[in-house]
């Protein structure tokens, strides 16, 4: 009898549920999307109890609204998790997301698919949508003539390495928003990037409502050249998908041809490399510097330092809420893109820190700490994770949330107090963006606190204030929007972030913030052994890429290295071991995108790129290397140098489209260090600790182990730690190559001075015989 009521009262509140959706207004539902059908009644009730279930604050991104401020339109994009597809999902287009119903509807209606990729921080992508996502005359075309994807980029890399590819092949650039042309078979016909919506605007010959136009009538009068061209596009996706193995290591010919590359590249005047946009590519300077430290040569620290200083001086840099913007429009950094992405920051903090080691310049563990702040503060999640990105615009205005006026400073400061400010940050009436100044520093603050008469340790400190002041002020404009997803693999890249920051700053409160992020993936992105892609609102989503599993290892290796938790180090253990056992390619070396159960694209795509986020490959294999000395496997060295054979050939044709690899080829080729601190029981590190800090040493495997402390467990996962004792009761520290030790030492300039050894390159560019590797 219980379960027969139950039962009742379930039905019944399906039929209640029922019939208040069929008496709602029907723009609730979305089915007068103009120029689509009607949405079945099951569909209805799920977009009504979606829409419903955001709640009174949920504020459609539309600009058709009713009276009442409800949207007029609701499309399927409703019922997803990211943030992109959700900006989408009150658009008058009949949008699907990425599956097999968008497309079965493609092939039984006789229709073309139009394939539009972007993120939610996306400044040319939000121009596309309110230009001709949120067009009712382009809306209906595209409703009534074709079936409308939509996918996020950072949850599907997948989707948009394969696209994208194709897009690279017919136009020989790439980028977003992107825009393709599908079969129904999920092959690309035609494709480009950003699309005015008619012809002639924005510069551009051809508008989107004209191409749609075109290649609809193209796809149903020439169906032989539509299958053709599609036929041709998949090819070269296939062709490009993997890189043809190599059949030898790669020698220290390519990272001289790397280094020769950037030299007759970089811009002495600017930093970086090019002209403009100019974007950060940190792996870039990652590779300089460790150029660098094994050549001697001054040519490659000055590329990365006159970067770094530029960079940080001019409007990419957020000079009163910290981090860094995507891009530079201009060769100078001075107008940056203004969103604000995870990676890039994570990416930046490393470079920043490393150049600091390098140099001991102050000014970039400033800018690092900074950097830092701003995540902590404005990008880290209830539980630890850190969010995705900000975005570009706010009040629909690029950049405004960011520039300033004298007129808006003095009102904050006070006319005295903003004397230094508009002349240190260069801000004017004319201003240089939109009539007002985006801020950057063209003089050190010395020189212009003498110009004004100034002490310069009272204008520091003067500086400092009025920068928290202007920072409360701008906390009360409208920001950009958050995109609050968190992902594992930029989740990697920051934790690593923080721990290099508690490594080389002696600061444990960056230790922990990558603890609770560490602890957050693990539990919340994980799903048995096997990580997710994405979580928002408490919904992980996605299985996880080559980069996700690479990304999160790296960053769990540093934060051992920060912490000397063992289960850091098991953990980073296990998770290289799912991924070798799901993307690892047995046959020809290296690792594919996506796993071995992965949903089957075009291609299967082997990634070999590193641009601002370095290939999981890259990552995968310098991971490899350091495993291979903390835990002495043979089968981790092999498997890397397998992978490195696999890239061989594109690094002998283009060594600078892989700087993070070609780190790992410097992994290789050098004497790596095994660092071991022994402290006796009850003791600090003591005063051993400032030669790590200060020591620039990227190829090394460190521990620091308390007698007595957990020693069995130590010894399972680093075998060399073994009979290593501390001397007369004091810190004591070992150096060792090859797991053949330097004597131990007390005398911290001892330690720096093996610490400072360096092994030059081969001279005669030939890979050395591999020397055993026991402990």
């Amino acid at each position: 009898m219980v379960r027969d009521m139950k039962t009742v009262r379930r039905l019944r509140g399906r039929l209640m549920c029922l019939l208040a959706v069929l008496t709602l207004p029907v723009r609730v539902w979305g089915d007068t999307l103009p120029g689509a059908p009607p949405f079945p009644t099951e569909l209805k009730i799920q977009l009504q109890q979606a829409l419903t279930a955001k709640g009174p604050s949920y504020k459609p991104r539309t600009r058709h609204l009713t009276a009442d401020g409800a949207p007029k339109y609701t499309n399927r994009l409703i019922l997803e998790s990211s943030p992109y597809l959700i900006q989408h999902a009150h658009n008058p287009v009949n949008w699907y997301p990425w599956g097999d119903e968008a497309f079965d509807t493609a092939r039984r209606e006789g229709k073309p698919v139009l394939l539009s990729v972007g993120y939610s921080t996306c400044h040319w992508c939000h121009v596309m949508e309110e230009e001709s996502f949120e067009n009712e005359e382009i809306a209906r075309y595209l409703n009534e003539h074709y079936i409308a994807i939509k996918v996020d980029r950072e949850q599907r890399p997948d989707i948009d390495g394969i696209y994208m590819a194709a897009v690279q092949t017919l136009t020989g650039g790439g980028g977003w928003p992107m825009t393709v042309w599908l079969t129904p078979d999920r092959q690309p016909f035609y494709g480009g990037t950003y699309f005015p919506p008619r012809d002639g605007e924005r510069g551009a010959g051809r508008g989107f409502l004209p191409l749609l136009q075109q290649l609809n009538d193209l796809y149903h009068q020439q169906p032989d050249k539509v299958a053709a061209a599609a036929g041709q596009i998949t090819a070269a996706i296939a062709l490009s998908a993997v890189p043809s193995p190599g059949s030898a290591l790669p020698t220290a010919a390519v990272l001289r041809d790397a280094f020769a590359y950037f030299q007759r590249t970089f811009d002495a005047t600017n930093g970086g490399f090019g002209g403009a946009p100019k974007f950060p590519r940190p792996v870039e300077l990652d590779f300089l510097l460790r150029y660098h430290r094994r050549s001697g040569d001054a040519a490659a620290l000055n590329m990365v330092v006159t970067t770094l200083d530029v960079m940080g001086a001019g409007g990419i840099y957020d000079h009163i809420g910290g981090g860094f913007h995507r891009y530079a429009t201009d060769a100078r950094w001075r107008v940056p893109h203004f969103e604000k992405m995870l990676y890039d920051n994570a990416l930046l903090v490393r470079v920043y820190l490393d150049a600091y080691q390098v140099t001991g310049r102050e000014d970039f563990a400033r800018i690092a700490r900074e950097t830092l702040c701003y995540v902590e503060r404005e990008m880290t999640a209830p539980g630890g994770g850190f969010y995705s990105a900000s975005d570009a615009d706010s009040e629909g205005e690029e950049g405004k949330y960011f520039a300033w006026t004298p007129t808006q400073i003095e009102a904050v400061l006070g006319p005295t107090r903003a004397r230094l400010i508009t002349a240190y940050y260069d801000v004017t009436a004319a201003g240089n963006f939109h009539g007002a100044t985006i801020l950057h520093t063209p003089r050190p603050l010395a020189e212009v606190a003498a110009s004004l008469q100034i002490d310069p340790q009272a204008a520091a400190t003067q500086l400092d204030a009025a920068r928290a002041d202007l920072y409360q002020a701008r906390l009360k404009r409208v920001p950009p929007h958050t995109d609050t997803k968190v992902l594992a693999a930029w989740n990697g890249l920051m934790i690593g972030a923080f721990a290099r920051a508690a490594q080389v700053l002696g600061e444990p409160a960056y230790a922990r913030v990558a603890q609770l992020a560490a602890d957050f993936v693990l539990t919340s992105l994980r799903d048995g052994e096997r990580l997710r892609r994405s979580v928002n609102d408490g919904v992980a989503t996605g299985d996880g890429y080559l980069d996700d599993y690479a990304f999160v290892a790296a960053g769990l290796l540093d934060l051992y290295e920060a912490t000397f938790e063992p289960k850091r180090l098991e953990q980073a253990i296990a998770l290289q071991g799912q991924l070798e056992q799901r993307f690892l390619d047995h046959d020809g070396g290296g690792f594919f995108l996506t796993g071995v159960d992965h949903e089957s694209l075009l291609a299967r795509t082997k990634p070999a790129y590193d641009g601002a986020e370095p290939a999981g490959n890259s990552m995968a294999v310098l991971n490899l290397m350091r495993l291979a000395e903390f835990t002495t496997a043979a089968r981790d060295r092999a498997l890397a140098e397998q992978s490195l054979r696999a890239f061989a050939g594109v690094l002998q044709r283009g060594p600078a489209s892989l700087p993070l690899m070609l780190g790992a080829v410097d992994f290789q080729l050098d004497h790596a260090k095994e660092i071991v601190i022994v402290v006796p029981s009850g003791h600090d590190v003591g005063a051993l600790r400032a030669p790590l800090r200060r020591t620039y040493v990227p190829n090394r495997a460190l521990t620091i182990v308390t007698e007595g402390v957990e020693p069995d467990a130590q010894r399972a996962l680093i075998p060399w730690v073994a009979q290593k004792t501390a001397i007369k009761g004091m810190p004591t520290a070992y150096v060792c190559e090859h797991y053949v030790c330097a004597l131990p030492t007390v005398d911290p300039e001892v330690f720096a001075r093996q610490l400072a050894q360096v092994t030059p390159f081969p001279s005669d560019l030939v890979v050395p015989a591999n020397t055993p590797h026991s402990p």
